[in-house]
């Protein structure tokens, strides 16, 4: 397969997986799909990240992923 192809595909499936992610976070419900909204939000995350407190910023968004990572594994298998 070219070249293009498999960077294309690599990129289709990050893509889906970002978007999994908003869905996951119940963004999409919570905004009643407002895409302006969710992409607010979203730079408004990008500007913290780029602020002093960064590395606090993500060990708590890190927690927070993770715990809500393994809340919905645990209700999968129930």
């Amino acid at each position: 397969m070219r070249d293009w192809r498999v960077k294309r595909r690599e990129r289709t499936r990050q893509l889906i997986e970002l978007g999994g992610l908003i869905a996951k976070a119940e963004l999409i419900v919570l905004t009643d799909d407002d895409r302006a909204v969710i992409l607010g939000l979203l730079i408004e995350a990008a500007t913290k990240l780029k602020g002093d407190n960064r590395d606090q910023q993500l060990l708590l968004w890190r927690r927070r992923g993770s715990r809500a990572f393994t809340q919905n594994q645990l209700a999968e298998r129930s």
